[in-house]
């Protein structure tokens, strides 16, 4: 019986290709974003082959796009900006700046009018927060200060991309109903301020009625105690308010997501939503990918690569020139004004939705489209090459630091100093794993007994909530190394993986009893099959939650009348 299967094919396809290409970019210490890129060029109508269905992809991709603008809102911080706001929103406005005006300055010399030379150089200007954090995560650098700069700064690009995706489609109206003439001021000012105006009365209604409705929805939903309702109450705020925004208040569906990623981060719930929609999050910005590289032509890397290059140029050594220059004009160490370079030197997820949408809007012609995603593919990938020159010469900096002096630390690590560094007296401890809810109630009631506890956590937030209870605290994914040894399993007795993913725990639990072989490991499953997984990579012990759940309620039951044995008269 014949089907339209072309919805499923291209999500079919997508995945397989974005999963082996991601996987042998990861293998190859690449960005996965590389991998999901490659595989929409793949699938795109530019090479041979399956060619995916290109009404269809626009569609999946703005689904990617709203999704990662929740995600946006829904981790951004006005408290990590403020903290570094004295660098990071000066610095970022003026390298904004600079790499626009070198994007419009290439532009200029191919002719290109002057709306779509600014359109370009924006496109060049934002860093992937994808691959910062990435990087920065790997060298443990986002609790230090140089850490801090970097992610308020990208904080700051997100927000100017967030108003530019605003204000690109006025200017594309404006553009269209000047024809061949110039766009006048009055006109603009006036397009301008109606936008603003509109977006006014969305953030209004959003303040007034979503700070009361949303935190409703979710208390209510969760009480139902159904994690499917759960979820689909999230993906619904995410994607109904972005849809409401455009219809209702005529502003993007990227503001409206990411004002409701906002206002659900006010919420208590706000990171039971964020792990809940996570793998739909993660689905659709790998499809948001892969329907990029389907734009892609890759032609342009043999036609054109004088103008590829000129693009990498600006990216790579253009934006973060000016970005070294400015940490160093106020007065940073010449490691941080390195570190924030290397940082902004590549561009991703924010430089495809630019690009696509001035496309789209007819602001940006279809050759400069396949130059940013050209410089995109170059950058992402030659980024770490870029991180490791400095981490060579911040390694010779150490050598020649510690040879004039043995008895202080490296000048250029006592800024980089964690603040919550683990100390040599902390010994005979218990790592625990993960600090969600279950890690939470175990590390509590270790302490009640006077065990001492390190916790390691990958979620920023969870780790200030585990310091200010007290607990040492590492921030990370425990499957790094170091993020592992700076939990000092050499001198930890127990190891606990309260994190409800036992294939991941599985595989480090074997790299743990690798570094500490001696060190006891206990893990939570869900499934006999992950008991065995967990057991089989080393584990000493696994706890099955639902049968000790049941264990307890038998307990409880068996405790009260008429189960409860009576008690004999004397």
């Amino acid at each position: 019986m014949p089907h339209h299967t072309e919805l499923i094919t291209i999500l079919t396809v997508g995945f397989v290709l974005a999963y082996v290409l991601g996987l042998a970019a990861h293998r190859l210490r690449l960005s996965p974003l590389v991998g999901y890129l490659v595989a929409g060029i793949i699938a795109g109508p530019f090479t041979p082959g399956f060619v995916g269905d290109q009404a269809l992809a626009p569609q999946l991709a703005e689904i990617g796009v709203i999704l990662l603008m929740f995600g946006v809102g829904l981790h951004f911080s006005l408290k990590d900006l403020m903290a570094v706001k004295a660098i990071a929103i000066p610095g970022a406005v003026v390298q904004i700046t600079v790499a626009t005006l070198l994007g419009w300055g290439l532009a200029t010399m191919l002719g290109w009018p002057t709306l779509h030379g600014v359109v370009f150089g924006f496109a060049l200007a934002t860093a992937s927060t994808v691959v910062l954090l990435r990087a920065m995560e790997q060298r443990r650098l986002l609790e230090t200060q140089r850490g801090r700069i970097a992610v308020g700064w990208l904080i700051v690009e997100d927000l100017a991309c967030v108003l530019a995706l605003v204000l690109m489609p006025v200017l594309a109206r404006l553009m269209v109903n000047a024809g061949d003439g110039d766009i006048s001021l009055g006109a603009l000012a006036v397009a301008i301020g109606k936008t603003l105006v509109q977006v006014g009365l969305f953030v209004a209604v959003m303040l007034v009625l979503g700070r009361r409705v949303i935190p409703w929805m979710l208390e209510r939903t969760a009480g139902t105690g159904s994690r499917e309702l759960f979820t689909l109450a999230v993906l619904s705020i995410a994607l109904g308010i972005a849809l409401g925004s455009a219809e209702l208040f005529g502003v993007s569906f990227a503001l409206g997501a990411f004002f409701a990623g906002m206002l659900l981060n006010e919420s208590e719930l706000s990171q039971k939503a964020a792990q809940d929609s996570l793998p739909m999050r993660d689905a659709f910005a790998v499809l948001f990918f892969v329907s990029v590289g389907m734009l892609f032509d890759p032609a342009i890397l043999v036609e054109q690569p004088q103008l590829v290059l000129a693009t990498t140029f600006i990216v790579m050594f253009g934006k973060s020139a000016a970005a070294y220059l400015i940490v160093r004009a106020f007065g940073r160490p010449k490691a941080t004004a390195l570190t924030i370079s290397a940082s902004l030197a590549q561009i991703g997820e924010f430089a495809f939705i630019i690009a696509a949408l001035g496309v789209t809007l007819g602001i940006l012609p279809e050759q400069g489209k396949d130059l940013v995603l050209a410089a995109a593919l170059l950058s992402i990938m030659l980024n770490p090459l870029v991180f490791g020159l400095v981490d060579r010469w911040q390694a010779r900096q150490d050598a020649k630091q510690a040879a004039e002096t043995a008895n202080h630390a490296a000048r250029v690590l006592a800024e980089d100093a964690a603040s919550h560094h683990l100390p040599e007296s902390v010994t005979d401890h218990t790592i625990v794993v993960g600090y969600g809810r279950v890690g939470r109630q175990l590390v509590t009631l270790l302490q009640q007994r006077g065990v001492p506890v390190v916790v390691i956590e990958d979620d920023a937030d969870l780790v200030a909530l585990a310091r200010e209870a007290g607990v040492h605290a590492v921030r990370g994914n425990a499957a790094s190394e170091p993020v592992m040894l700076e939990a000092a399993p050499d001198r930890a007795k127990l190891a606990v993986f309260a994190i409800p993913n036992a294939l991941e725990a599985g595989e480090t639990i074997a790299r743990l009893k690798a570094l500490s072989p001696a060190i006891t490991v206990l893990a939570r499953a869900h499934s006999d099959a992950e008991v065995k997984h967990l057991l089989h990579h080393g584990a000493d012990g696994a706890v099955l939650a639902e049968r000790e759940l049941a264990y307890s309620l038998a307990e409880m039951v068996m405790s009260t009348p008429p189960y409860r044995p009576a008690r004999v008269a004397t």
